[in-house]
């Protein structure tokens, strides 16, 4: 990997989320969609970020749609960071300009209270650690200038994250049905998305079992407390401002995102 390159690329991304100007694709940085570099652009930022006082408090994973995969000439999801200070209360305004072109999605959420630190995890171990499961609202963002991004730019973007609201209210997973769920998401109370666990790698504990998988194998396994976002169960809707997004997941019940004028 040219070293260089992951430091203009990561300092790219940088100087988008600190002037709130989106900055040109950083794949014409890297080589063609190389997935490892466009990771050590990420890592390079995670750990800038660390560095700077941002405390992480788990991981999100991305591209769990077959159809998005697809179209990003992928196999397998990718994942980003999840920050404390990326956490928004439930119906608490999210001010313009937050998050560089956002767009959201409605996800299921898992919080651990136990480690996934083996490098081959069951579905059984994922269920032991997983304390409890929440509805979820995803503003993601993209650095990357009218989201004209493939693979390297969203994973190097860290997987095009940007908030996230939880619900109040945790369920157990015994108590769901996680691969049957319905969801509907509406805006100003018109529908704009609808979806099922299904839509998530089909079934949102095949995606965490993936990123727990992966980040073990990274050598940063996910621990106790760490807050696990599934992936999209329906299409991305783009918001404005003063936008009012609803999520209700059957199941776990609402969850809602705010955005200011």
């Amino acid at each position: 990997m040219n070293k260089t390159a992951i430091e203009t690329a990561a300092k790219a991304i940088r100087q988008a989320y600190e002037s709130g100007q989106p900055c040109s694709p950083v794949r014409h940085l890297l080589p063609e969609l190389d997935v490892q570099s466009a990771y050590a652009v990420q890592q390079l930022n995670t750990e800038h970020w660390i560095q700077q006082g941002r405390r992480p408090v788990g991981c999100k994973a991305g591209l769990t749609s077959r159809s998005v995969q697809q179209q990003l000439g992928v196999d397998q999801p990718d994942f980003g960071m999840l920050y404390a200070d990326m956490a928004v209360a439930d119906g608490e305004l999210i001010a313009v300009g937050d998050i560089l072109q956002p767009k959201v999605e409605a996800e299921v959420a898992l919080v651990l209270e136990r480690d996934i630190d083996t490098e081959h995890p069951t579905v059984a171990d994922l269920i032991s650690a997983v304390a409890y499961a929440l509805p979820a609202i995803e503003i993601v963002g993209s650095r990357i200038q009218d989201w004209d991004i493939n693979i390297v730019d969203t994973i190097a973007d860290n997987a095009s994250s940007g908030l996230f609201v939880l619900g109040n209210e945790p369920k157990k997973l015994q108590q769901l049905d996680l691969r049957h769920c319905g969801m509907v998401m509406e805006c100003r109370g018109e529908q704009v998305s609808v979806g099922a666990g299904l839509a998530c790698l089909g079934h949102p504990l095949n995606a965490a079992l993936w990123l727990a998988k992966t980040m073990a194998t990274n050598g940063s396994p996910l621990r106790a407390g760490d807050i696990i976002l599934t992936g999209a169960l329906g299409p991305m809707v783009t918001v404005q401002p003063g936008d009012i997004i609803e999520a209700r997941i059957s199941g776990l019940g609402s969850v809602r995102a705010a955005f200011g004028q």
